[in-house]
């Protein structure tokens, strides 16, 4: 075979792996981030009307070279670094020191972050990706709204199901489980775990890379993080594996990675941030980054704190007070302590960002409102908070199993109903090499020896 008869076909790849197939995304992602690119409008809308070729993804690389040599539009009201020494020169409003707890109850603490996140995760699974109208009228015609319940797979009848788009006879229905399944909400809690056991609490981002390509198969990774992937097997190592021709650069995906570190540095918030700082920037910059370091940093403080709105700004007082994040999330508090109800914050919500559109649904931002929202409207009833995060749509698993593990810590094991725990028969699946099937409590006493050895 000679060279010039060599055929590359990318028609086939999933849109996550090919930039060409997103560049809807990129111009959005783009205009957030203030890049002055609104003049490139008419030429991201050709080349996305393009059809599918090796032609189409060349001049994509182009329109990706333009992206980057974009100057930020004059007046741009944020300033959003993506170095660790950046984001602490921005920081504000860090408390105290926080006061530890004894050994004894750290460890509720961390099994109630564990079950707090999965049980939470497993609420939002079966219904991820359906729009909030579908989901409020099937939890209405089941009698689980407001929900306070897992679905079950014998109430979604055709009766049930009429009229709904939305494939919900097809799912993972905690009943019929015996545990909790594979997700990638849940894979990432034993990935930390794999992290910091290997290479310590100084691992780097290059360490997370290595963990990663010898974890998991390509397709168990999202978005963001599968990018990321590709660009590792390609040669681009942290930090640029987050940024080349990555329109999810600040998308969820960093905000479900960070927990486990928030497990192994009970009361210390700064410590738990930069771990998670160095998992996110391999997939993550700015805002993606800061969500991640928000959740790690709100967990590690939950250990030692019992009001949500306190945990919430130690999460903040981690990440530049001059980003989208801060603001978003200083909005929501603003607008708890200023009397607008819990209806009324969620139907703004709504109107401010398109769950219809995958930029929005998908986003750091947005969902980063939601699980602060639910803190504080939950008033730390575990069952009310990830209840209400999965029924506001969006990114139902991941916003569950967040709520949930910052209060399965703040209330520890024994103050979470066993009507979410019993269903998972302490048994947690993964995709990860080795992890197939562990026990949820193995994996929090684990979680307690890391803590211990660091």
């Amino acid at each position: 075979m000679k060279k010039n008869e060599i055929e590359r076909n990318t028609a086939d790849f999933h849109k996550w792996e090919n930039y060409s197939k997103q560049l809807d995304v990129e111009y959005r992602q783009s205009l957030e981030e203030g890049k002055d690119i609104e003049s490139l409008k008419p030429l991201f809308d050709a080349v996305a009307a393009l059809p599918d070729s090796e032609y189409k993804d060349t001049i994509s690389d182009a329109v990706f070279g333009m992206v980057c040599d974009a100057p930020i539009k004059a007046g741009y009201p944020y300033e959003e670094p993506s170095d660790i020494e950046g984001i602490r020169r921005l920081r504000k409003g860090a408390e105290e020191e926080l006061a530890l707890p004894e050994d004894g109850v750290i460890a509720e603490k961390t099994l109630g972050g564990w079950y707090g996140r999965i049980c939470g995760c497993l609420l939002g699974k079966p219904v991820e990706g359906i729009k909030s109208p579908e989901l409020k009228l099937i939890l209405t015609r089941t009698g689980n709204y407001p929900m306070t319940r897992y679905i079950k797979k014998e109430e979604i009848t055709d009766e049930v199901a009429d009229g709904i788009r939305f494939g919900i006879k097809n799912r993972a229905y905690s009943e019929n489980l015996g545990c909790m399944p594979s997700d990638d909400d849940t894979n990432y809690m034993i990935m930390g775990y794999k992290i910091v056991s290997k290479y310590g609490k100084g691992f780097t981002s290059a360490d997370v890379a290595k963990v990663w390509l010898a974890s998991q198969v390509k397709d168990a990774y999202c978005t963001a993080e599968r990018v990321a992937y590709r660009n590792f097997i390609e040669g681009y190592m942290p930090p640029y594996s987050a940024e080349y021709k990555n329109p999810y650069r600040e998308w969820i995906g960093a905000q479900i990675r960070g927990d486990f570190y928030g497990y192994i540095c009970p009361g210390n918030p700064e410590q738990a941030a930069d771990m998670a700082f160095r998992d996110a920037a391999i997939s993550h910059i700015k805002n993606g980054i800061y969500g991640e370091m928000w959740v790690s940093a709100m967990i590690a403080a939950a250990y030692c704190l019992i009001d949500c709105e306190r945990v919430i700004r130690r999460g903040l007082a981690e990440i530049p007070a001059s980003s989208r994040l801060y603001k978003a999330i200083t909005g929501v508090i603003d607008a708890y302590r200023g009397g607008v109800s819990c209806d009324e914050f969620f139907a703004e919500l709504h109107r401010r960002y398109n769950e219809y559109d995958g930029h929005d649904w998908c986003h750091t931002v947005s969902n980063a409102e939601i699980v602060a929202a639910c803190l504080l409207y939950g008033e730390k009833d575990y069952t009310r908070s990830v209840g209400m995060a999965v029924m506001q749509g969006f990114d139902t698993d991941c916003n569950g199993a967040t709520v949930g593990s910052v209060l399965g810590v703040m209330l520890g094991y024994g103050k979470l109903p066993h009507a979410f725990i019993d269903f998972t028969d302490d048994t947690l699946c993964s995709e990860l090499f080795g992890y197939e099937r562990v026990s949820i409590r193995a994996m929090a006493e684990k979680t307690e020896k890391v803590r211990k050895n660091l």
